[in-house]
């Protein structure tokens, strides 16, 4: 097949595009620079040079593509536009990344005990709001001749196999960590969110493209921690003595910005991705968060 990505030098779309090349397909990908054109070339993607505000690139892509992945933004409404538009009439697919901080409730470290699947109704924060209604428009658009799915994966962890290597939040706190000595979490540490590794994910993107029906939205995961249970995974993995520390929020707000920390840090984002398994087949293997921390791709 023709697949397009956006996002190709990134975490996911980077994932993704080098496994799909590596399949046999032939892969383009958006990019925004001569390096990243290099970067991707390596993993045998060729490169379509513009930015996600560049619509008439975006639709000659599409076109020319049997597949369509957007892995570049969650919530670049012009992008998707752009695409979809040069989709509507073709039958094909068209794979939009969310997040599920679309569920997520700013707690300020505490614990929520709200846990939704793909049929539970969403309330989103301010702060989501726009990312959520964008998701409907995308599901929507199966009325206009076209294959949209979305998958909105939770806190994705792992070493990326692509020209993008790194995630956010399990970097973030080790970078955090190393800085001052000791891990550190946002209050008190107790907000949940699901994780899931990203050598579990790319075969999702590859079961959606081959049999998801129009419409269909998948939440992302295997399993859940605090993030005070990933801190003291960082500690122990870098050999650091003694809890964790809470930040009070302003703190957390100084390390990591005012949006990061309440929306992601701070937050929970519990989700179960109950349609994924049983109408993609999807079964998730790779090692969990903690475990990955303490002896896998993030000891040095």
């Amino acid at each position: 097949m023709k697949i397009f990505c956006t996002g190709a030098s990134g975490y996911i779309g980077g994932s993704v595009t080098a496994h799909l090349a590596a399949s046999g397909h032939q892969v383009t990908g958006l990019v925004r620079s001569a390096d990243k054109a290099d970067a991707v070339r390596a993993f045998g993607i060729e490169p379509v040079m513009g930015t996600l505000d560049d619509s008439g690139i975006l639709s000659g892509a599409a076109r020319a593509a049997d597949v369509v992945v957007n892995a570049a933004s969650a919530d670049h409404k012009g992008a998707v536009l752009a695409l979809l538009n040069a989709l509507a009439g073709s039958g094909k697919v068209f794979i939009h990344t969310s997040g599920s901080s679309i569920v997520g409730k700013r707690s300020r470290g505490e614990r929520s005990d709200e846990i939704f699947d793909e049929d539970t109704p969403i309330t989103p924060s301010p702060a989501r709001v726009a990312r959520v209604a964008l998701n409907h428009f995308i599901l929507g658009f199966h009325d206009q001749g076209c294959r949209p799915v979305i998958i909105c994966p939770s806190l994705i962890y792992g070493i990326g196999h692509g020209a993008g290597r790194d995630s956010v939040q399990v970097p973030l706190l080790i970078k955090l960590a190393k800085k001052r000595g000791n891990a550190a979490h946002a209050g008190p540490g107790e907000n949940i969110w699901s994780n899931v590794h990203i050598d579990d994910l790319v075969p999702l993107y590859v079961g959606a493209i081959e049999k998801a029906p129009a419409g269909s939205f998948y939440f992302a995961e295997n399993g859940e921690n605090s993030m005070r249970e990933a801190c003291l995974a960082i500690n122990r993995m870098l050999g650091f003595k003694g809890p964790p520390s809470a930040m009070t929020m302003p703190e957390a707000a100084a390390e990591w910005g005012e949006g990061t920390t309440e929306d992601t840090m701070a937050s929970n984002s519990r989700v179960r991705a109950r349609r994924a398994r049983s109408e993609l087949g999807w079964k998730p293997k790779a090692r969990g968060l903690i475990e990955e921390i303490e002896q896998g791709c993030y000891r040095e």
